[in-house]
């Protein structure tokens, strides 16, 4: 009689995955990390000396981490042990070290492959140190979060960090062409539709060959449209961690397309980080920052403008609120630019670090008592509203600081004409002071 697993089909004879079936055998099968593992690539260098030197493979998922791991343990003769952060603690750690220990001792290596390695916490992560510098193990960590901001700095500083690319439409089609040589038979699919499967892997081969292989399982009798694929596969969320780096990276990029006047760009990577669910309400405070610190006096009503548009999302909510985002982005974008007031507060705080607790010059003082009169608080006081042209001219620095200039206007928009009136009153300053 049957067992529960066999029922199940979980007997050891149960096939595998297809992307498990297709994993590579050797690194020349390893495809879109040519860059490492091509002729003069770091990695393949190392597996033809085999000598490998400690590292982390940091790329997005589906992009061939283990298995590179497993194949430069192959190619070099080390043996191959690997650890899951997220399944192992300090016990399973010490084992894998006391096995390499062993190995060492009889002159094997080891290679110890840790995925998801930034999942291990600061104190075990400095465990490792000891065992790679004396060698006992050559570390090899898997990671989708920039190593940066998750690993030590010790441990990042004995391992060489190498950066494995989203794999591109060349290297998903090659994958594609392998499945169906392994399996005799063509997806069914018409070409549109292949482009679509293509594009919906969004750059992950091991997710790929998962929908090829439910295509295959299907045994469609006719070629699937781009609609009926639609209907078939479950398209699944863009790869977007609102908590992890792409939610920097993301906001970084419509940022820096707004400062570069693109709003083509912007209104991409507004709909890449809506459509991946991050918080409008971030967006929008990243909107008015962008507003004050790169268009500034350029447009002094875009600070206006992108205040308007966070209280109309807050009013109005998903998805109509959007589209005032939308409207801003493309403002912001398509706005003159002027970091002049961003710049000059950044020189304006620098000074006021260097002069530390400098009273202001005795004549702006109020003197509301007798003796701030007679001290000297507000004698010769010039009332602009008074002066010749509305501008006395006064000094209002410090007695003890010389002047100096932190904004200075680009004569971009608005701000050419403040620039204007800012260059007449220092010419009236420096003839009314003598200067």
């Amino acid at each position: 009689m049957a067992d529960l697993f066999e029922a199940a089909g979980l007997t050891p004879h149960a096939p595998s995955p297809l992307a498990d079936r297709l994993r590579p055998t050797t690194l020349d099968e390893v495809v879109g990390q040519d860059h490492l593992l091509g002729p003069e690539g770091p990695i393949r260098r190392m597996a033809d000396a085999r000598r490998l030197a400690s590292m982390i493979l940091w790329g997005p998922p589906g992009t061939g981490k283990t298995t590179i791991a497993r194949l430069l343990a192959k190619a070099a003769g080390y043996e191959f042990q690997q650890l899951s952060a997220v399944f192992s603690g300090v016990a399973d750690l010490k084992k894998a070290f006391e096995a390499a220990r062993a190995r060492r001792a009889a002159g094997q290596s080891t290679l110890l492959f840790v995925d998801e390695i930034h999942r291990f916490n600061r104190a075990q992560q400095d465990g490792f140190l000891p065992f790679v510098e004396e060698g006992i193990v050559t570390l090899v960590g898997a990671t989708t979060e920039n190593p940066s901001f998750e690993l030590n700095g010790a441990l990042l500083s004995r391992c060489q960090v190498f950066v494995l690319k989203r794999l591109d439409e060349e290297a998903l089609e090659s994958l594609l062409a392998r499945a169906e040589a392994f399996e005799g038979r063509p997806l069914p699919l018409e070409p549109e539709a292949r482009g679509a499967l293509v594009a919906l892997a969004d750059g992950d081969g091991r997710y790929l060959l998962t929908l090829a292989e439910t295509l295959f399982n299907i045994g469609s009798a006719e070629p699937l449209t781009t609609k009926h694929l639609g209907q078939v596969l479950q398209k699944r969320s863009p790869a977007y961690d609102k908590d992890r780096e792409e939610h920097y990276n993301l906001i970084s990029a419509l940022h820096k397309s707004i400062r570069g006047s693109d709003p083509d760009a912007a209104l991409y990577w507004l709909a890449r980080m809506l459509g991946g669910g991050e918080d409008p309400l971030f967006i929008a405070r990243r909107l008015i920052r962008a507003a004050a610190e790169d268009i500034g006096e350029a447009d002094p009503m875009s600070l206006v403008l992108a205040n308007a548009a966070k209280d109309t999302y807050d009013f109005l909510g998903s998805p109509e609120g959007e589209i005032a985002l939308a409207q801003l982005v493309v403002h912001l974008a398509a706005a003159p630019k002027s970091n002049a007031v961003y710049t000059a507060f950044k020189a304006a705080q620098a000074a006021a670090r260097e002069t530390g607790s400098l009273m202001p010059p005795k004549h702006i003082l109020n003197a509301p008592t007798r003796l701030m009169k007679d001290l000297g608080y507000g004698k010769g006081y010039a009332y602009d509203h008074d002066a010749e042209e509305g501008f006395s001219g006064q000094n209002y620095f410090p007695d003890e600081m010389e002047r100096r200039v932190f904004y200075k206007p680009r004569g971009e928009g608005v701000e050419a004409r403040i620039k204007e009136r800012l260059d007449r009153w220092a010419a009236m300053r420096k003839a009314r002071s003598g200067g």
